[in-house]
This record gives C-alpha cells, structure tokens and sequence, in this order.
C-alpha cells in the first residue's frame, strides 16, 4: 500500500512583479514528500528557499502550478481557510523561536490548541506537558522562556510544533541561533522524532545539519538542481566526533 503524500507540488512558480520587471523566484517545481520522510532543503541566498517555504507553509500562495498539503489542494483556498490549514496540518519551528516571554514552557505549548477552532482538544495542558516530555524537557514544564537556554527554548519551539500532531514539522533554519553541539542535539531531536513518524521538512544552510536528513533537495536560481536519498546520514556521534576534529 502506498504511503500518503504529505506534499506534492506540480510545475509550481512564483513571480513577483517589481515595477516593469517580473522576478521568476521558482520555477517547474516538482516535489513529493511522502508520510514519514524527513528531508532538507538546500540552496545559497537567492536560490528559492524562503520563496518555496513560505508556499509549502501556506504563508503565501503560487503564481502557477499546484500545490497539495496532505491531501487538501490549497491553491483556492481563502485567508481564514488557510489560517485554518496552517494551524491543523502544519508544526512551524523558527530560527528566532517565536516563544512569548515572561509565560511558561507549557503555556507557550499550549497555543496551537488554545488558538484551533475544531474542538478537537480539551486536555491542552496534558497534551502540552506531553509535548514537553517528547523533546526531553518533562522538568521544565514551570519554567519560564527566559529562565532558559537557547537551545532548550528551541526545545520548547519544537514541542509547539507537535502538539496538535500536524501532518507537517515545517522547521525554517532552526539551529541559525545555536551553537554547533546544541544544533548537533536538536538535529538528532528531528531523527528522533522522524523515527517516530513525523514527517520533517527542514530548511538549512548548514550542510553538517542536513545530513540528519534522509533525502537533501537542493534549489539554485528558483529550479530543482538535485533532489537525493542519503545514505551515509550523520549520527550524533559521528557529527560530535567531526566537530572535535575542526575544534
């Protein structure tokens, strides 16, 4: 039985008008991303990314082509629908983490649940402080946003992400903060995770970080350049063990 498509994007592109100039920032973009697969997506500055992400996201719409998000043609959808669409379907971490200060790790847990219109969740504090315990992080459920490290705020960040089990973890540059062994520890977090049937989309700049993933796609110029399976993916242990090599 085939595995259901998270993502699946038919010629996607994406032109912004500036004055008499169009700017072609993606173009015949073709992508499948089945349940459980966890891949980065690659590419300098100006190759596409934030462009590609802020679709995948449903944060902004394509000029052509289509675009699919577990199921749902999104294309047509309205502002509030895709509101809604993000809040359901989809798990966002950021490089800046977006937490509100002086609130505590759960509450900030809490607002995926507290904000979904669907009913679905009654027990939002139980589901959060699980959240909180699936990223390591059961002990600091009291704990305030600045009475935190960076990396267990990303930590936090991640835990919002899955509270609501979204089809999606969209993570934009998450370890861009971080120091390198706490980026080694969130990136095994996503391995974790994805081993346990999160489906992970991660955009990087850091090519150490995208050999977690199972499959790197990188972008140049708006286009799909390569899109591969790895097979020789970073441990923490090998990922460690390189790093005190160049430190």
């Amino acid at each position: 039985m085939p595995k259901k498509k998270v993502i699946e994007t038919k010629k996607l592109g994406r032109v912004f008008i500036n004055g008499d100039i169009e700017v072609h920032a993606l173009s015949e973009i073709n992508i499948s991303i089945e349940e459980g697969e966890f891949v980065a997506i690659m590419g300098s500055s100006g190759s596409g990314k934030s462009t590609l992400l802020h679709i995948l996201g449903c944060l902004d719409q394509p000029s052509s082509g289509e675009y699919y998000l577990d199921g749902v043609f999104v294309n047509t959808l309205n502002k509030n629908e895709l509101a809604d669409i993000r809040n359901q379907k989809i798990g966002f971490i950021f490089q800046s983490y977006n937490l509100l200060a002086r609130t505590t790790a759960l509450e900030n847990v809490e607002l995926p649940l507290v904000y979904d219109r669907t009913g679905r969740f009654s027990n939002s504090k139980e589901l959060a402080k699980k959240a909180l315990e699936q990223v390591g992080l059961g002990n600091r459920t009291h704990h305030k946003t600045n009475e935190l490290s960076g990396g267990q705020q990303q930590r936090v960040a991640i835990a919002r992400a899955l509270v609501n089990n979204p089809a999606l973890i969209l993570s934009d540059e998450a370890t861009g903060n971080l120091d390198s062994r706490t980026s080694i520890d969130i990136a095994d977090l996503f391995v974790t995770l994805n081993n346990e049937g999160k489906t992970i989309l991660m955009i990087t700049h850091e090519p150490e970080i995208a050999q977690f993933a199972k499959r790197i796609i990188y972008l140049r110029d708006g286009h799909v350049l390569t899109d591969e399976l790895i097979h020789n993916r970073s441990t923490k242990e090998s990922a460690l063990k390189d790093l005190e090599l160049i430190t």
